[in-house]
């Protein structure tokens, strides 16, 4: 008798590297629109990602709740005692200053979504959990020139990723924004090109970002990197792998959020 496909796609599902028990140590505005949150705890001792735009997942308290209840693995998905599912959310992990925490992750104001309500009100003590780290992104050595691309969630990534390119090597950043305020700066690197990109009023999340990167030059040796609003990103992957016919191997388009989804 054949196996219920449901059943083995769910024995495919490889579990993620358990919750680690933290609590935030501080807080701090990047931007207007982004709050660095800086976690500490034994817990985290040796969560080092091996990349640069790596992930983890960060696992918060339920509204009104100050104890956190960790979830458990069911072969699919983490689901708490009571069998709902606990609002998790994936972020860039960041490295704090020598003495500053053991991690930290910046998240975009922008709604009222669990992350965004969490960031704004985080103290130090509340209680949170970090699992990962997730993949990053390998630098090529080999690449000529680097186009960095994505929406405001992005930024913390793209950050990161200037810090790892080879400094001799020409980059071009498209940044989208949904306010100015969101605009900070992004180093002042040998050949660094950054272009802000205004959303306009009522457009959905994309409305410059995806024109942007679809005529942006994108040479033989060039390598991309892009995330943002899921949507969004799949209509970029259209413009490089389809219409523009860029070698998958050359380019990394991740989705970051879905534009309308409860609770981001």
């Amino acid at each position: 008798m054949p196996e219920d496909p449901d059943v083995t796609a769910r024995r495919l599902r490889r579990e993620p590297p358990p919750f680690r028990p933290a609590a935030v140590a501080r807080t701090e505005a990047v931007t207007p629109r982004l709050v660095r949150v800086v976690l500490d705890g034994d817990g985290l001792e040796g969560l080092v990602p091996p990349e640069p735009a790596a992930s983890v997942r960060l696992l918060l308290p339920r509204p009104g709740e100050r104890e956190l209840t960790l979830p458990r693995w069911d072969g699919n998905e983490f689901l708490l005692p009571d069998g709902s599912r606990p609002p998790i959310r994936t972020l860039t992990p960041l490295r704090p200053a020598p003495g500053e925490g053991a991690l930290a992750v910046e998240v975009v104001l922008h709604g009222r979504g669990a992350l965004s309500t969490w960031a704004t009100a985080a103290r130090p003590g509340d209680p949170v959990a970090v699992s990962g780290p997730g993949r990053g992104y390998a630098v090529d050595p080999d690449a000529t020139d680097h186009l960095l691309a994505g929406d405001e969630t992005a930024l913390p990534a793209i950050r990161q990723l200037l810090d790892h390119l080879p400094p001799d090597r020409p980059a071009r950043v498209l940044v989208e924004v949904a306010d100015p305020a969101a605009r900070l700066p992004l180093g002042d690197r040998d050949g660094l090109e950054v272009v802000w990109l205004d959303l306009p009023p009522g457009a959905p999340p994309g409305g410059a970002l995806v024109g942007a990167v679809a005529a942006a030059p994108i040479g033989p040796g060039t390598r991309v990197w892009v995330a943002g609003e899921a949507a969004a990103v799949q209509r970029i992957r259209r413009a490089l792998f389809e219409e523009r016919g860029v070698p998958r191997s050359r380019a990394t388009v991740r989705g970051y959020w879905k534009h309308g989804r409860a609770g981001t």
